[in-house]
């Protein structure tokens, strides 16, 4: 595998944006899900990023705001409640995300980005309600029923993530791979690095991660961060 650059993505790409998105609310879960097992469930063009040897899945449950393309007034963008299930990759050095599903309360955006950056989007029934410092967060898909619940309490803020630890690793992501017709696609997003906060799980249900064909997650996360959310530029799939 060629040397890795986890620096590169995060610098914004010299040709036009596609849109633009507020990513609000976001609670970063993940969990360890063995080697073998996540060889099987990701593309075969896509190499494994591991740390330290570990495979991570994460579930990212958040609130998706002034969601709009290039062209598309302000007064038009969409506001919804977003869950999505994701591990990482690499491919020609560079690190990013597959995402194994992404559950969004918007028809209209779910449509958009599968015919737009092949992601397999799913419409679902979604709720946040907070009180505080605790958060409620509930996700069910239609159709199929498949449903994320989590219960957690917002911490204090804790230093910005820095290159090399697990915490860069897991958080720190600006490119996402997807795949149409075994044909593999790049996508880059643009943003100021996260703001975090520790955060607790209070519960949590899941049957998101197991609705993609990987072992269920039965335990509370290894690792969990929160973050206030970041305004983010978007840019439109590019072959790898």
């Amino acid at each position: 595998m060629p040397d890795i650059d986890r620096i590169a993505p995060t610098r914004r790409p010299a040709r036009p944006v596609w849109g633009w998105q507020n990513w609000r609310k976001l609670l970063f879960m993940h969990w360890a899900v063995p080697v073998g097992v996540m060889r099987r469930a990701v593309p075969a063009g896509l190499e494994l990023d591991l740390h330290a040897g570990v495979a991570y899945v994460g579930v990212v449950p958040f609130a998706m705001e002034g969601v709009r393309p290039r062209g598309m007034p302000k007064f038009g963008a969409l506001n919804f409640l977003e869950t999505n299930v994701r591990t990482y990759v690499v491919r020609n050095g560079e690190p990013g995300v597959y995402f194994f599903s992404l559950e969004a309360a918007s028809r209209l955006a779910v449509s958009a980005a599968r015919a737009g950056f092949a992601l397999p989007y799913h419409y679902a029934a979604m709720q946040m309600h907070q009180t505080h410092n605790e958060v409620h967060y509930l996700t069910t898909r239609a159709r199929s029923g498949v449903r994320h619940e989590v219960r957690y309490r917002i911490g204090g803020a804790i230093e910005p993530s820095k290159p090399g630890t697990l915490q860069h690793f897991l958080i720190e992501r600006y490119l996402l791979f997807s795949e149409r017709r075994g044909a593999l696609r790049k996508g880059q997003v643009h943003h100021v690095p996260y703001p975090l906060h520790d955060a607790q799980v209070i519960a949590v249900h899941d049957e998101l991660v197991a609705a993609a064909g990987l072992p269920p997650v039965c335990n509370a996360p290894l690792y969990t961060h929160y973050s206030p959310g970041v305004d983010v530029e978007v840019f439109a799939l590019e072959p790898t």
